[in-house]
């Protein structure tokens, strides 16, 4: 049987770094905790698809830019 496993990750601290924002900059203009966004940045917090909406608005790019999928295949 082969298990689907899937991989999140983002380019939220190279754009937060282009931009020259603080982690708690980018957490007051999306209305998250400081910690919420080290989580993503730690790829330990998978956003809601609102929050993810709202930091593309934020960096004026897709959500493909900031956030990318790969999908591993387990065999058990």
């Amino acid at each position: 049987m082969v298990k689907h496993q899937g991989q999140l990750s983002n380019q939220l601290y190279v754009l937060r770094a282009q931009k020259r924002l603080s982690q708690k900059d980018v957490a007051t203009i999306v209305g998250v905790s400081r910690q919420t966004i080290i989580s993503i940045e730690a790829n330990k917090y998978n956003p809601s698809l609102i929050l993810a909406f709202k930091l593309a608005n934020l960096f004026e790019v897709d959500i493909q830019d900031i956030f990318s999928y790969s999908e591993l295949e387990e065999e058990k």
